[in-house]
């Protein structure tokens, strides 16, 4: 087989990118060492940015989107027992997000995908991505025992954090920062209806709680937990509990309560790779970078990476130029670590620190208390949280 752009991975980034591309008439394959059955049944994230947003719409997948997601104006932050609301629309000039469950944007990708008869290689083992310092990489895998080549212009890898792209990479030709939080999220999704019509971001002396939804039926609900905790310890009854007292008292009052049907714990991490392109192997999404989840930026900026790429391609192809291809990684870096900045400061300013003493805490509380009552910080907060301009 032999196509323009090899994708390594069926996520979001990947299935994104082949979908504008194929807009643009550039034949593209994806390949995943996950079935899709898997890759439909993951759980992650459900704020959108606008520019993701766009983006879908831009690739001709955004209908159900539109359709079923819910725009929200705002979100509150929650402390002292008390909400403040930050109104994104109002301190952003008329930006806002949009909650749509990652589930279902990636089930709207891949059906358009096979709707459209591109092709999707599932379940391959050993993916390998070669030749990329050269004129003419090539991907190889194995599937039912036979070993495959597909030969291509470009390799983008969009294959997560522990994905084979950026191992292919020689370890002199990368450079990696990590920042590991000491503690982790306590998540469930449970169909009942979500206890505010906005997210709320709750600091509280015993941790940090977060309620979000999928819809209007079906919501998503968070609390920080130490990292040696097991998901088998916490009951529906022992996680109500616990969220409750960390929600302000009109929200533990309304909470309606039900059985989950999701249970899990994920550890919080900062990464970034630099850089983000190899010859003609280009890293996007998880395989590049990792945000702690609190300002909502991973599927963001996995999205962002696809539009610098995606527009770099594009110009290669059609404008006969490799000035975007040169200037992709800086570019994608670029905003990368500006959301690494606002992910770590909103980790910061809502988690309680194990290791945190009595001047920490007030320093937080100062925090606070600041960008509650002062508009120009309050509208850092928004124009960050609603995503920066590509």
């Amino acid at each position: 087989m032999r196509v323009k752009v090899a994708i390594i991975g069926s996520g979001p980034s990947g299935l994104l990118l082949g979908q504008l591309l194929a807009t643009a008439g550039i034949d593209t394959v994806i390949i995943d060492r996950a079935s899709r059955e898997h890759i439909l049944g993951r759980v992650r994230a459900g704020v959108l940015e606008e520019g993701t947003v766009n983006l879908m719409k831009q690739a001709g997948v955004g209908a159900r989107m539109e359709a079923e997601g819910l725009p929200h104006d705002g979100f509150s932050l929650a402390f002292d027992g008390r909400d403040h609301r930050i109104d994104l629309f109002g301190l952003t000039g008329g930006k806002r997000v949009m909650v749509y469950g990652q589930t279902e944007l990636t089930r709207d990708l891949i059906e358009q995908r096979e709707s459209d008869g591109r092709p999707t290689i599932y379940e391959a083992c050993n993916v390998a991505p070669q030749g990329f310092d050269s004129a003419r990489p090539f991907l190889t895998y194995d599937k039912d025992g036979v070993t495959h080549r597909i030969d291509c212009d470009f390799i983008a890898g969009c294959d997560g954090f522990h994905g084979a792209s950026r191992k292919a990479v020689p370890e002199k030709a990368i450079r990696t920062f990590e920042k590991v939080y000491p503690f982790g999220w306590l998540g469930i999704l449970a169909d009942v209806p979500p206890v505010s019509e906005e997210l709320v971001y709750a600091n509280h002396p015993q941790g940090f709680a977060l309620c979000s939804m999928r819809s209007q039926t079906r919501s998503r609900y968070y609390i920080q937990c130490a990292l040696d905790e097991k998901v088998d310890d916490w009951s529906d009854a022992r996680f109500w509990d616990e969220l409750r007292r960390r929600l302000p008292t009109h929200h533990a009052e309304a909470m309606i309560t039900g059985p989950s049907f999701e249970k899990s714990i994920a550890p919080l991490r900062s990464f970034v790779a630099e850089p983000m392109r190899f010859g003609r192997l280009f890293l996007v999404g998880d395989a590049a970078h990792i945000v702690p989840p609190t300002g909502a930026k991973g599927l963001n900026l996995a999205a962002s990476d696809v539009h610098y790429l995606f527009t770099a391609l594009l110009e290669h192809y059609q404008g006969r130029s490799n000035a975007g291809i040169d200037a992709y990684s800086a570019k994608a870096l670029g905003r990368v670590w500006k959301a690494v900045r606002f992910s770590w400061w909103m980790t910061t300013m809502l988690h309680r620190f194990p290791e945190a003493g009595d001047f920490d805490q007030k320093i937080q509380e100062a925090e606070l208390d600041y960008l509650t009552h002062s508009r120009a910080a309050e509208t850092v907060l928004a124009e960050n949280y609603v995503g920066l301009s590509y």
